[in-house]
C-alpha cells in the first residue's frame, strides 16, 4: 500500500489567486517545493485535490486546468518535487453553468476525489494526511478517512484563529505552512513508530 499526501491547491501550494487559471499567475509559495522534496523522499506519493468551480462558472475551461497542472508539475520537477497526480472537481450545485450545475460527489468535503485518486494509488488511509487552507478540506480529508493538517497559508491562519476562539480544532495538526506541516506530520509520525 502506498502513503498518500493529498494536498489542497490554492492557498497551500501557490499564492491564493481568484479563480487562478493562467500559468503566468502562477506562484508557487515559500518551502513548497522543498517540503514537496521532502515528502517525497520519505515515501509519499503527492495527490493535489482541488475544487475548480471557475470552470462551472464559465471563467476558464478544463483544459486550463489540466494546463495550469503540467505547468505546475513542470516547474516543481526541476526541484524533485513533482506532483503524482492532479484531481479537480469542476461542478458547482448553484452557480455552475449548463452540464456543470449539479450537485456532485467530487467537490469537496465529498470525497469523490480521494475515490478517484483509488483508481491510481493504493492509498494506506492509516499512513496518508490531507493538508489544505480551509475548513473543507479538513473535513473532506476526516470525511475521507486520513488525518489533518491546516496550514496557516491561504485562508489557514484566520480559521486557525476562529477554531481558537471556538475551542474547537477538528483537524489533527495545524502548521504555518506546508514546510512547517512536514516537520510536523514528520515528528507525529515518528513517535507513533
Amino acid at each position: 500500500m502506498e502513503k498518500v499526501i493529498f494536498l489542497d491547491r490554492d492557498g497551500t501550494l501557490n499564492v491564493e489567486v481568484n479563480y487562478l487559471h493562467r500559468k503566468e499567475d502562477l506562484v508557487l509559495l515559500p518551502g513548497v517545493p522543498e517540503a514537496l522534496k521532502a515528502f517525497k523522499d520519505q515515501g509519499y506519493k503527492l495527490v493535489v485535490i482541488t475544487n475548480q468551480a471557475g470552470v462551472a462558472r464559465g471563467y476558464y475551461t478544463e483544459d486550463d486546468v489540466r494546463e495550469l497542472h503540467r505547468y505546475m508539475n513542470e516547474l516543481l520537477a526541476e526541484q524533485g518535487a513533482e506532483i503524482d497526480g492532479f484531481y479537480y472537481c469542476p461542478h458547482h450545485p448553484e452557480h455552475g453553468i449548463g452540464k456543470y450545475k449539479i450537485q456532485c460527489h467530487c467537490r469537496k468535503p465529498e470525497t469523490g476525489m480521494f475515490e478517484m485518486a483509488e483508481q491510481d494509488f493504493d492509498v494506506d488511509k492509516a499512513s496518508s494526511w490531507m493538508i489544505g487552507d480551509k475548513l473543507i478540506d479538513i473535513e473532506a480529508g476526516r470525511n475521507y478517512g486520513v488525518r489533518t493538517v491546516l496550514v496557516g497559508t491561504g485562508y489557514g491562519a484566520g480559521v486557525h484563529e476562529e477554531q481558537k476562539k471556538k475551542g474547537d480544532f477538528p483537524y489533527d495538526l495545524y502548521a504555518n505552512d506546508l514546510l512547517e506541516a512536514y516537520n510536523e506530520i514528520n515528528r507525529k509520525t515518528a513517535g507513533n513508530l
